[in-house]
């Protein structure tokens, strides 16, 4: 029960990683508050599974592209589990699609990088007044920010490598209030998201070339988020940790 007593924000919680922060979070104690948007479905299994096993959490709906959708979400979790919010966990975000630079409109930019990007701006922005000392920040970046991306992913790889920079740059500006603010970048995760965005072979090859010679777990992202959330990191911050299987950048 490491995060007992705890409240703990995650956006895009529904699925994926995101299901499995929400589950080890609230199963290290945390009161969990789940972000969802477009996976109503989804969210209510994870919510199901942290109540049956006896933890507490709840559902709340909302554009995290959205300013005005991202303050509800911190008025929510307040109205739930008291005035302090304790851990931010930005995973919200996606690929969405591949599209070259000739191929690729201005509105898939911008709506890419809103996604990616200023998601989580806006929410840090909504939940840092009410993060006391001691509080962590957690951002979602991706091995693409270190390597570019694979075909057509450039406006994903860009707008995570920002996340890379703004969590730098938070943990600079929160630190003398305590806050720690560090940021993940996790290679090929066995999740519906390579399902969709890549394809067998591609993973087949990727799995190649890693040290380990297997994807990635849900779960092992889960209790690094764990333990950056925790006081076990208390002087770690400002950090971006790749989580890829030892694969090398090229």
């Amino acid at each position: 029960m490491r995060l007992e007593n705890k409240v703990a924000v995650i956006t895009g919680g529904a699925r994926d990683i995101g299901r499995a922060v929400s589950c080890e979070l609230a199963r290290q104690g945390a009161k969990v508050v789940i972000n969802y948007f477009d996976q109503e479905e989804k969210a209510t299994e994870t919510l199901e599974m942290i109540r049956n096993a006896g933890g507490e959490a709840i559902l709340v709906y909302g554009d995290m592209t959205k300013a005005k959708d991202a303050n509800i979400l911190a008025e929510k979790a307040r109205e739930a589990f008291g005035e302090e919010i304790h851990i931010l966990v930005n995973v919200a975000g996606g690929l969405v699609g591949r599209k070259k630079l000739v191929e690729m409109e201005e509105e898939f930019w911008d709506f890419l990088m809103d996604l990616n990007l200023k998601s989580v701006f806006l929410v840090s922005r909504a939940i840092v007044p009410f993060m006391p000392a001691g509080s962590s920040i957690v951002n979602f970046s991706s091995l693409a920010a270190r390597d570019g991306g694979g075909p057509g992913a450039s406006a994903y790889a860009t707008a995570k490598g920002a996340v890379m920079t703004y969590t730098r740059s938070l943990a600079k500006e929160l630190g003398p209030q305590g806050i720690r603010v560090n940021a993940l970048a996790p290679g090929v995760i066995a999740t519906t998201f390579h399902d969709i965005h890549s394809t067998p072979q591609i993973r087949a090859n990727i799995q190649n070339a890693t040290p380990l010679r297997r994807e990635g777990t849900a779960q092992e992202v889960a209790d690094l988020v764990t333990y950056l959330a925790s006081d076990d990191s208390s002087f770690l911050t400002g950090t971006n940790i790749d989580i890829n299987g030892g694969l090398a950048f090229s």
